[in-house]
């Protein structure tokens, strides 16, 4: 089934010539068919480039998903045309009193400073409170799973000696997990990171569970 995205938006063009069946708003608002809602807090530079490979992901799924970008208030892109913006972006606050099926966060270049450093934490933790009551569920990655373990469980993050830089065997730990249906019992993955997360630390949450781990990435 196909995503639904602006009628403009350039991933548009890029996921047709690779086949990829995506339909923009105006097409989808035809069809009586009720989509998955997903919000997408892109933290990213480059932000088409990382809009690009979501939708592609999004994608490849039999369901109907809308997609609805946002943006943060305290923070303006300064790799992204500021018209690509205005035209695809909605500030957090104009959506903030609707419910979506799924949040999805993405990393940042910001993993050196301490959270709280970070010139827009304090509207991104207003963001991880409002999505326990109005998000089904969520996905964060790379950096934002740093800072969700640490604004939801007081999980820190810690500076590496070497960077974390390479692609790394790993384990599957709950093999019927949904999350990992398709996956073989191991895999590999690409890391590339200043700082990492503590098996040990997560180990104390009973909340938590670790999905997959590398013996040489770590968690």
């Amino acid at each position: 089934m196909p995503i639904n995205i602006p009628d403009n938006l350039p991933a548009i063009e890029v996921l047709k010539k690779e086949n990829i069946f995506v339909m923009g708003n105006s097409r989808a608002a035809r069809q009586d068919i009720r989509p998955l809602r997903i919000a997408v807090l892109n933290l990213m530079p480059l932000k088409i480039t990382t809009e690009t490979d979501l939708v592609r992901v999004l994608s490849n799924t039999p369901l109907q998903v809308e997609m609805d970008l946002i943006k943060l208030k305290t923070h303006t892109s300064k790799n992204t045309p500021v018209e690509h913006i205005l035209e695809f972006y909605i500030e957090f606050e104009k959506i903030k009193n609707q419910k979506y099926d799924g949040l999805i966060i993405t990393g940042a270049p910001v993993e050196q400073l301490e959270f709280e450093e970070v010139t827009y934490w304090e509207e991104l933790t207003e963001i991880f409170s409002w999505a326990k009551t109005h998000v089904t569920a969520s996905l964060f990655i790379c950096w934002a799973a740093q800072a969700a373990l640490y604004y939801y469980y007081g999980i820190p993050k810690y500076q590496l000696q070497k960077k974390m830089f390479g692609v790394f065997k790993h384990k599957v730990n709950v093999p019927f997990s949904p999350i990992l249906r398709g996956f073989d019992d191991t895999f590999y993955a690409p890391h590339s990171r200043h700082t990492e997360i503590r098996k040990d630390d997560i180990l104390r949450v009973p909340e938590l569970t670790i999905m997959s781990e590398s013996e040489e990435a770590g968690v």
